[in-house]
């Protein structure tokens, strides 16, 4: 609650039960789902919709596997997500206990970080740098593991607070050259792309392109930036574009 989660996706698994246990105390809504795959792809979608990163939770092996379809989803898109994966005990590495992988290997190349909570003192610390950086920078999904033994440990330590996440931003020499690029152009195209767009920023955009009459696209899957009715609204012009946009691109 302290980073302002609202809801979860989950696949229940034994690996991070006690996890459960304090959701089911929480006011965090807890949405229990048939299949992994369908558990990060709502935590996928439920990042792009809002500026919070989604949130899932399965269990180790297969439903690690099964997760990863939702998780190259939000790589590929750089929606803010955080993949919980309930591990084996930290006792039983290197010993091939049931379902053991290695979960660095797995989803390096997926994920902006990939983080294992060793320390039960450190859980809140790994949860707030799991949600800055998922959201910090180009947004993307960050995983972490949660050892089977290590989650079951009381601590006394104190709920370490949000980091804050620097917003964009350009200097008044670039909003120069902007200008100067605009004044001088005969066919300027905005193209709109990202997850990370509030309405208001979105609604401030498109009136200011209706206002100049400058056409805007939008990028792959990254649709309704500028609102489909805007008469500044051209079309799509990632994969499978129309010829219209095609022509005017």
């Amino acid at each position: 609650m302290a980073h302002g989660v609202r809801r979860v996706h989950v696949v229940p698994g034994e690996s991070y039960l006690e996890v459960l246990d304090g959701l089911h105390a929480s006011p965090i809504e807890t949405i229990v789902c048939q299949h992994e795959g369908g558990a990060s792809y709502m935590a996928e979608a439920d990042g792009k919709m809002n500026q919070l990163p989604g949130i899932a939770m399965v269990t180790r092996g297969p439903g690690a596997a099964n997760a990863h379809v939702g998780l190259h989803t939000a790589w590929q898109d750089s929606t803010p997500m955080v993949l919980f994966v309930g591990l084996i005990p930290f006792d039983h590495r290197d010993r091939e206990a049931f379902q053991e992988f290695d979960i660095k290997a797995w989803f390096d190349t997926s994920a902006k970080r990939v983080m294992v909570l060793d320390h039960a003192e450190r859980a809140s610390e790994i949860v707030a740098e799991a949600m800055f950086a998922a959201m910090s920078g180009r947004p993307g999904p960050v995983v972490v593991g949660l050892p089977e033994d290590i989650i079951r440990e009381h601590v006394n330590s104190s709920l370490h607070p949000p980091i804050p996440v620097a917003g964009g931003g350009m200097t008044g020499e670039d909003a120069d050259a902007l200008a100067q690029a605009l004044a001088a152009s005969s066919k300027p195209l905005f193209v709109t792309g990202g997850n990370d767009w509030t309405q208001e920023g979105a609604d401030r955009l498109t009136r200011w392109l209706e206002s100049h009459h400058i056409p805007a696209a939008a990028e792959w899957r990254t649709e309704g930036t500028v609102a489909f009715d805007s008469p500044s609204y051209v079309g799509p012009i990632g994969y499978g574009r129309p010829r219209p946009t095609h022509d005017l691109l």
